[in-house]
């Protein structure tokens, strides 16, 4: 709607930079509100307000006062305690709902607060929705290409993480040909990578990778991509090529490429194929 402003809630990392060059470079205005001890020093220097992580009393205040928002979050937050939540709710109205969910999961704990936002009057938009040029395109976007062999695993892990959707148990598999190395879970993608490592090369992760390893990530069957939108960056790559795959394949369309032109290149430096899964992969 044209009476919403649109604010970009600035977690951790280098996302938040690449979600507000995406809105300058579509011409969209747009307020940036920085979470204090995670946002970065450039924009948090820019931002036109921060606010504690907990405070959830001052957020909606600010947001109320720059009328109905249209809110992005992007970037990560560590999750805090129950005491801290606690602590930090002892103050605001909301203070047992915050409570409540403190002993669940992050995906709990997350889907909370966007649902807190939508009480309030505020609609809550994905970077994947905001700034759509940040998510892997369809096809090859790097210099090399999948073999016949490396196709097959992409096929397996596609299909493995289809049919493990229903589960919730993580984004992304390490596969070689038609054997699953890992999959991924709450401990993250990097993580996951350097498991595969220690079991696709023994021994202590050493010697020669087996044959036509790759990454596939994908998200989840019914997944709100606005708190858990899978992504991938340079950092993944040299992760994944360390841990001796020879392609990354990610679904087009709802996977971040942080810093594309870095992310292709240090697949092209590696010899390592770049490939988004179109629908029905």
């Amino acid at each position: 709607m044209a009476d919403e402003t649109l604010v970009l809630v600035a977690g951790a990392g280098r996302l938040p930079e690449f979600v507000v060059a995406s809105l300058e470079r579509a011409g969209r205005s747009f307020k940036v509100l920085a979470v204090r001890g995670f946002t970065d020093r450039p924009l948090r220097a820019r931002a036109d307000a921060t606010v504690d992580l907990l405070d959830v009393s001052e957020t909606l205040r600010i947001l109320k006062g720059w009328g109905p928002a249209v809110v992005i979050p992007a970037g990560s937050v560590a999750r805090p305690s129950p005491a801290a939540i606690f602590n930090a709710a002892a103050a605001v109205r909301n203070r047992e709902a915050l409570w409540a969910i403190a002993g669940g999961g992050d995906d709990r704990l997350l889907r909370a607060v966007l649902a807190l936002l939508e009480e309030n009057g505020h609609r809550v938009l994905g970077v994947h929705e905001a700034a759509p040029d940040l998510l892997s395109p369809e096809g090859l976007f790097g210099r090399h290409a999948p073999d016949a062999a490396a196709q097959a695993s992409v096929a397996t892990g596609g299909a493995l993480l289809a049919a493990l959707s229903p589960y919730d148990v993580g984004q992304a598999a390490v596969i070689s040909a038609d054997r699953v190395l890992a999959v991924e879970g709450p401990e993250g993608t990097d993580r996951m990578l350097a498991r595969a490592r220690a079991l696709g090369r023994k021994p202590f992760g050493r010697g020669k990778p087996l044959p036509a390893t790759v990454l596939v990530k994908c998200a989840k069957l019914g997944q709100d991509l606005r708190i858990d939108l899978p992504a991938i960056g340079p950092r993944t790559v040299r992760n994944a090529h360390a841990a001796g795959c020879v392609g990354l394949a990610v679904q087009a369309g709802s996977t971040l490429v942080i810093d594309r032109p870095e992310t292709v290149a240090e697949a092209d430096r590696r010899g390592l194929f770049l490939l988004g899964l179109g629908a029905g992969h």
